[in-house]
């Protein structure tokens, strides 16, 4: 049994390691620290069991769990968190994990769980798994046949017709990766994993590696889908989860396999004449610090993290953060101090509140701390800008301070 441990903290995932290995030794444990070290582990290893945490670097535990489902059915998601926040539990359970635990992570909880999931998996009949194998081999062996054609090499005397008989017309898509010189594996993983989703609700085919940069996908739409329609929703997802440019390009309706190769060569050339989207179109991540500004709003005086914000939103905290600055024109944190300051301004107008009452109106549980952040802001502890104010009033009415 294989076991995947995802979660940028490394006393959390070696504490796992440590105690699966005294729990159940005949388990092989794996270990990622973010998303795209998980992605390279799945896809050289048979991972059973995934144990992630909700927030990692490069994309967070539910959307890594999110766009694997599809690729890596089989797999038993367990998700962890320091929060108890409902809403991360029941989009937790909406995807699919078995169970959330939440940091500590007790060894009488992890040890149940390991049990139970390693029970679950073992009653899986071997006629089930090998339906599984067989299925993998012909989609394996269809998409090495199509991405040979696609690149225009020779595929022999092999008989292409029961590969195509679904296709009678089809549309093919590409999308380009701008990778410079960095690896773009989990990238690479998204866009795969996005394409073949969408293509399966609305319609069939399936989707190959062209090369490094690009992936191609094949299409036969539904009567009631259109291209553009699929087209859209395609960009829209990848604009959310993809943090580099890319550029994605359709080709017409075809109706023979045999242009596959001069079709794809046209596509390519059509790519090249056009200029890579720099920054995500406008469009979910907008909406996103919309949302979150709203809730910001409601919440101020709440523990909001720059992680907890992101996860309300489900966005990757740097690209949440990246969004948030050209949204506002200030950081994240910046600006909640300065909402919740302007409210403590507010407040301190009136005597009958005191001011750890004010302190914690705002959000902020320590006295000193509130003072501080106050002083630096205003130059004034809340106490001098309190007095101010009275002054101020009492001298616009006419009435000498006392």
């Amino acid at each position: 049994m294989n076991i995947l441990v995802a979660d940028d903290e490394r006393v959390i995932r070696e504490g796992i390691m440590r105690t699966i290995g005294q729990i159940s030794p005949d388990h092989q444990v794996f270990v990622a620290a973010k998303a795209e070290d998980a992605v390279k582990i799945m896809e050289e290893q048979r991972i059973h069991i995934v144990l992630t945490d909700i927030l990692m670097p490069g994309m967070s535990g539910l959307e890594f769990m999110k766009i694997s489902k599809r690729r890596y059915p089989y797999v038993k998601w367990v998700v962890i968190s320091a929060h108890s926040e409902f809403s991360y539990a029941q989009e937790a359970v909406r995807l699919g994990a078995r169970d959330y635990l939440l940091k500590p992570i007790g060894k009488s909880k992890l040890l149940e769980i390991i049990t139970n999931l390693t029970v679950e998996i073992e009653q899986d009949n071997d006629i089930s798994r090998q339906g599984e194998r067989l299925k993998a081999s012909l989609r394996f062996l269809r998409e090495g046949v199509f991405q040979r054609l696609a690149s225009g090499l020779d595929i022999g005397n092999l008989d292409i017709e029961p590969f195509i008989e679904d296709y009678k017309h089809f549309y093919m898509v590409m999308v380009q990766l701008d990778a410079e010189d960095r690896s773009i594996r989990l990238e690479h993983f998204i866009v795969e994993n996005v394409l073949s989703e969408l293509i399966e609700l609305h319609g069939r085919g399936f989707v190959v590696s062209y090369d490094r940069q690009s992936l191609l996908g094949l299409i036969t739409l539904r009567e009631d889908a259109t291209i553009q329609q699929f087209q859209d929703e395609v960009k829209e997802h990848l604009t959310h989860y993809l943090k580099i440019p890319f550029q994605m390009i359709h080709s017409g309706l075809s109706y023979d396999f045999n242009t596959v190769p001069q079709v794809v060569k046209r596509m390519r050339e059509a790519s090249a004449s056009q200029a890579l989207e720099l920054e995500p179109m406008k469009g979910s991540g907008e909406k996103a610090i919309d949302v979150a500004l709203h809730y910001i709003k409601e919440h101020f005086y709440e523990d909001l993290s720059l992680e907890k914000m992101a996860s309300v939103v489900f966005l990757n905290p740097a690209y949440f953060s990246q969004l948030f600055k050209q949204k506002t024109g200030q950081g994240y944190k910046e600006y909640v101090t300065s909402l919740r300051l302007e409210q403590a301004k507010l407040l301190l107008l009136n005597p009958k509140l005191k001011l750890a009452e004010i302190a914690e109106r705002v959000g902020y549980q320590d006295m000193k701390h509130f003072t501080q952040m106050f002083r630096k802001r205003y130059h004034l502890t809340p106490t001098e800008y309190r007095q101010q104010q009275n002054i101020n009033i009492l001298m616009s009415k006419g009435t000498p301070p006392q």
